[in-house]
This record gives structure tokens, C-alpha cells and sequence, in this order.
């Protein structure tokens, strides 16, 4: 999240059925990574965006279904300050980056649990204003 703009970076993906969704960057940690690396890593990669680890937001839990055997998937996510950087949708794994203004956040983004955490990254950023 850029703080000084009150917008958020964020990622769309398509959907089997060619839906652009909006959802918040995550990836995989890599060997080595602690959880707030792979946050600025994955962030930069997916968006082009430089930031530091501001606080944690919570983590996500599903299950989804991937070659016929159930996964299941925690997401820690984390509200980062941008640093720097260009908005790039450069990473082959995004169709679309968007900066976001906070107040149309929880409008644009596909899934509820990421709702719920703009909510809590939105109250952390008016504590610290």
C-alpha cells in the first residue's frame, strides 16, 4: 500500500472461464525466505512494487483441489509501505496491476477473506496516520 496516495497495489488473474479477478499478491516462501521476505519478494515480483513489511495482517486457511487430491494452503499476509518501483505486470502468472484507491478496495477484490484483511490493514493505517 502506498500511504502517502491512500492506494493499494493489486494483481488480476483470469479464470478458467477468462474472469479477470482481483486479488492481493502472495506467493510461495523459498527455502531460506522467512514469511516477510517472501511478502517483498512476491510483492515486487507480481507488481513491480518495492516495499517494507509495515505489520502483519492475519493469514488466510483453504483447501482447494489440485490433480485429483485435496491441498491445503495458509497465506500470511502482511501490510507493506511502498518504497519504490514501477507498476509492472511483467510476471507471467498476472494479466493485470492496478493501484487502488483504499476506499474502492473492498469492491474490486474477487475473494472475502482478502476483504476482511483490507479492513484490518485499513484501521492499522489510520492508527499510524
Amino acid at each position: 500500500m502506498d500511504h502517502s496516495t491512500g492506494a493499494a497495489a493489486i494483481i488480476g488473474r483470469l479464470d478458467r472461464r477468462g474472469r479477470l479477478l482481483w486479488s492481493l499478491p502472495k506467493g510461495h516462501i523459498e527455502a531460506g525466505e522467512t514469511a516477510e521476505q517472501a511478502a517483498v519478494r512476491e510483492v515486487e515480483e507480481e507488481t513491480g512494487i518495492i516495499g517494507r513489511v509495515v505489520a502483519p495482517l492475519g493469514t488466510i486457511d483453504f483447501w482447494f483441489v489440485a490433480e485429483d487430491r485435496r491441498v491445503h494452503k495458509t497465506v500470511h499476509h502482511y501490510l507493506l509501505h511502498a518504497l519504490g518501483g514501477e507498476l509492472s505486470d511483467e510476471d507471467v502468472e498476472v494479466s493485470e496491476v492496478a493501484w487502488v484507491p483504499l476506499a474502492e478496495l473492498e469492491a474490486r477484490l474477487a475473494y472475502a477473506d482478502e476483504r476482511r484483511l483490507i479492513r484490518r490493514a485499513t484501521e492499522l493505517l489510520e492508527e499510524t496516520a
